[in-house]
């Protein structure tokens, strides 16, 4: 399989990589389709969970990837900052004035850099120490590779809680 660009075709593995994380993409933005702003607002079942703040989280999560990819442990926040947590919460909401067609755009604008990224990485083994946090081993450390394998499995995820969401909201999925 390849993927072409103007730039440049990419083959095998990293072609392999691009096509992965289009698919969880598109079912992703896929949910998201004819929704009203109010819509993709909503918290249409018993989490905190809207289709909205998904795109806006996911987004969030690839930018953030990406840029450890790039610069290492020092772009990611501090484990132990409460306004980190603050943050990361309100990654998932739809805040007053955010609208769903920003949300795709700056999304749309995240995964292009990291296309861009993937097909100009040196090398795909390269990689950094993770942050200090709870949630990782000590002295762990991702490689570009696993980094992307992460942000395809998260998009994935979310994808599908997005799906839940919307077909409660009125009835449509994004498959089946």
């Amino acid at each position: 399989m390849a993927t072409t660009t103007s730039a440049q075709t990419v083959t095998g593995e990293r072609a392999d990589l691009l096509e992965s994380l289009g698919h969880a993409r598109h079912f992703l933005r896929f949910t998201a389709r004819e929704l009203s702003d109010e819509q993709a607002a909503t918290r249409s079942t018993v989490s905190a969970l809207c289709v909205g703040g998904l795109i806006k989280h996911v987004t969030a999560v690839e930018r953030q990837w990406t840029r450890f990819v790039v610069e290492g442990a020092a772009s990611m926040p501090a484990g132990d900052d409460p306004a980190a947590y603050e943050a990361h919460a309100a990654g998932f909401r739809m805040e007053p004035g955010e609208t769903l067609a920003a949300l795709l755009e700056e999304y749309e604008n995240v995964a292009r850099h990291t296309d861009d990224l993937v097909r100009t990485l040196p090398d795909l083994d390269a990689g950094h120490e993770l942050p200090p946090a709870p949630w990782f081993e000590p002295g762990a450390r991702w490689s570009a590779r696993r980094v992307l394998q992460h942000i395809i499995a998260e998009t994935a995820q979310h994808a599908g809680h997005a799906d839940i969401i919307r077909e409660s909201i009125d009835g449509a999925r994004s498959m089946g």
